[in-house]
């Protein structure tokens, strides 16, 4: 069944079609719902907020990009989220301190090298954090843009918000990005920094 079709038996209550849809899209609403919020459980409850409500309001979908309209969905969920976070600040597990790799064997990684896990973990903290630090309107459409792929159009469907201010908001975005990780060159692996800047 195409898409469509599945939109169609799913709005006429068939739960196995709205299945196959989720399965579809899960992980580009999940991967969106981390990347705005940093944190792999409030990712999870966004992801899972997003599906049900997406279930409840099925009749509400007048066509158009059912991904761009879920994605629209959990971004306002993260933006809620963000804001409720900023009211009411908490203290991350993580903040205890390291997970101890040896007492649990599965947690370690047997690709490629120490260096080579340090530096890809390092860089991915460095960019998550650079992608946090930038307003949450910046964050999405960077997001949309850069990581999950979507064009201009797609994205202002998305976020309901005219194609320049897509155009604007991801060229504020990127150029902050840029700026941070270039204040921060020093902590990027040799392999992505510019010429000459060793």
């Amino acid at each position: 069944m195409d898409e469509s079709a599945l939109i169609r038996a799913a709005q006429r209550g068939n739960l196995d079609a709205f299945n196959e849809l989720v399965l579809t899209y899960q992980h580009r609403v999940y991967n969106l719902a981390y990347r705005m919020l940093g944190d792999a459980a409030a990712a999870d409850d966004a992801t899972q907020e997003t599906l049900i409500s997406a279930y409840r309001n099925l009749g509400g979908f007048r066509g158009g990009s059912f991904v761009s309209w879920l994605l629209r969905i959990v971004a306002n969920r993260c933006y809620d989220e963000l804001r409720r976070q900023k009211r009411r600040p908490a203290t991350s597990w993580d903040d205890f301190g390291e997970v101890d790799e040896e007492a649990n064997p599965a947690l370690i990684n047997g690709n490629g090298s120490p260096e080579d896990h340090l530096e890809r973990d390092e860089l991915s903290r460095l960019l998550q954090a650079a992608i946090n630090s930038l307003p949450p309107d910046q964050r999405v459409v960077v997001l949309l843009s850069d990581v999950e792929g979507m064009d201009y159009a797609e994205i202002a469907a998305a976020v309901r918000v005219p194609l320049g201010t897509v155009k604007s908001r991801l060229a504020r975005g990127r150029a902050r990005l840029r700026d941070l990780l270039q204040a921060q060159r020093e902590l990027l692996p040799r392999t992505f920094r510019l010429e000459g800047e060793d």
